[in-house]
């Protein structure tokens, strides 16, 4: 076992995960406000149609098998370069599928313009198969910081040159460019970082014995992301484009922000869960913690955006956006939820047990599907409460097995976040008592930050909330280790 790998260690990758996410995040962040002003609904409509069919060709380039190298105790050399190939083939396959359907899904959704953007952006999936390999050898040796350097310097290029090509009027096609760059720039930073190149060997028993695990994440993967893209494929085609395209500014927010701290998490959390696969007590420790930290930062993001999200949407993305605020609202109570189901789900994954995680992604979305069908003739809105309703049920279902692989029932959970809901649900409802001063947006805005910020904080100490001085004390700790390395010096 890694004896690097203890419970600093994972705060401080984990610090690297997060510059990492949201240095990324940050910049994309800033050019999608600057598409929104410069595009209409319509248009990100059509951009979030095109992005479902990448996302799904993207589950079958990723395979799984990343997380099985990570999760594999004794990887060879002969493993690593025969996912590597494998990865590039697959890319290749899907990109020909891609090519040929497009005019078929063009026709259905009656965009022409669907046929070229498609076309064009398939070609990022054989620079993300370039990837896999490479992020994994780094998660596996818990080395974020090259995943932090490679990351923000390819945002920070393709980034550049997406709002350049805004500016020069290119519309859709400037995110279409910004993320072939992004993916193309990402994938030359890391064969620079990483010194693993592949050998001239392929062994398909080896693909086998990885596929054993990593084809049970691969149906999950494909399960999840089908059924995370199955709203705008519904939307796009029995409401409007500008639905569509008001449902996509919505939920962006919430995922920016959620996505940056649920990847954060997922990425380290998962080859730390597999170093104490053996030793469950730890292990179960590791599981808490990250259930309790995460939460107590995650729920009042989500209240407090949700109450914020009128004002943030005028200043940010202009009036024209009003329409996306009660999307904005939904899905921050859906997004709350996730990286609670995260560090469930990797928990599961960490000891091997893919076979539950492929069972319990079956029973989800075979829930959540027949929730979707019964709400879509009662309009958008009811749409989005059904997958609140079926959010908080599925965070009982990823719980359940854990009862029995670590003796941390779905009960011992919610007593555990249960204090940093309560807090960030008060806060919301001050925040949103806000509106009733009548004042300026700006003005509004910046007093529902401070106040509920203020609030948060003080409450959590002076309720003396258990992971509030787990946080600070481990901050104390990081500062005092660093002043003394200085000293040392």
């Amino acid at each position: 076992m890694n004896k690097n790998i203890n419970s600093q260690n994972i705060i401080k990758n984990l610090v690297w995960k997060l510059l990492e996410r949201g240095g990324v995040q940050g910049i994309q962040f800033v050019l999608q406000i600057i598409l929104a002003r410069l595009l209409t609904p319509s248009d990100y409509g059509i951009t979030g149609l095109i992005i479902v069919f990448i996302n799904v060709a993207n589950v079958f380039v990723q395979s799984g098998l990343g997380s099985a190298l990570i999760q594999k105790k004794d990887t060879t050399e002969e493993d690593y370069s025969s996912v590597f190939y494998l990865n590039i083939l697959i890319a290749l396959i899907m990109i020909v599928i891609l090519l040929i359907v497009a005019p078929a899904i063009s026709n259905f959704y009656q965009m022409e313009i669907f046929v070229p953007v498609l076309r064009v952006q398939s070609l990022m999936l054989l620079f993300n198969a370039f990837n896999v390999v490479q992020n994994a050898v780094l998660q596996k040796n818990m080395q974020f910081k090259k995943l932090f350097y490679a990351s923000l310097g390819a945002i920070t290029i393709s980034g550049i040159l997406g709002i350049l090509f805004a500016y020069l009027g290119a519309g859709v096609w400037a995110l279409v460019f910004q993320q072939l760059i992004n993916a193309l720039v990402t994938s030359i930073i890391l064969w620079i970082l990483v010194k693993w190149r592949p050998k001239r060997v392929f062994k398909l028993k080896n693909v086998r014995r990885l596929f054993k695990f990593g084809s049970r994440l691969l149906c999950s993967g494909l399960i999840d992301t089908l059924y995370n893209n199955i709203y705008p494929l519904i939307i796009g085609k029995v409401y409007s484009q500008e639905n569509l395209g008001y449902y996509n500014r919505g939920y962006q927010i919430p995922s920016v922000l959620v996505n940056n701290l649920n990847g954060s998490i997922q990425g380290v959390l998962f080859p730390a869960f597999a170093e104490y696969q053996d030793n469950r007590p730890r292990l179960k420790q590791l599981v808490r913690r990250s259930i309790v930290t995460s939460s107590f930062l995650v729920f009042p993001m989500m209240a407090g955006l949700a109450a914020c999200s009128e004002p943030i949407t005028i200043i940010l993305l202009t009036d024209k956006w009003l329409p996306s605020v009660p999307f904005m609202q939904l899905s921050c109570v859906i997004y709350a939820l996730w990286p609670i189901h995260t560090a469930n789900l990797q928990a599961i994954n960490a000891v091997g047990r893919s076979d539950v995680f492929l069972k319990l992604e079956i029973i989800k979305k075979a829930i959540n599907i027949a929730v979707l069908f019964i709400t879509v003739p009662m309009g958008i809105y009811a749409m989005l409460i059904g997958s609140c309703c079926t959010s908080f049920v599925s965070a009982g279902i990823n719980a359940w097995p854990n009862k029995k692989l670590l003796d941390y029932s779905y009960f011992e959970q919610v007593k555990d976040i249960l204090p940093s809901l309560i807090l960030s649900i008060i806060m919301c409802a001050l925040c949103f008592s806000i509106f009733l001063l009548h004042l300026s947006t700006w003005v509004t805005l910046i007093i529902q930050v401070i106040a509920g910020v203020a609030f948060y904080i003080l409450a959590a100490w002076l309720f003396k909330l258990e992971c509030f001085t787990y946080l600070l004390n481990t901050i104390k700790s990081g500062l005092r280790s660093r002043k003394e390395q200085k000293h040392a010096a």
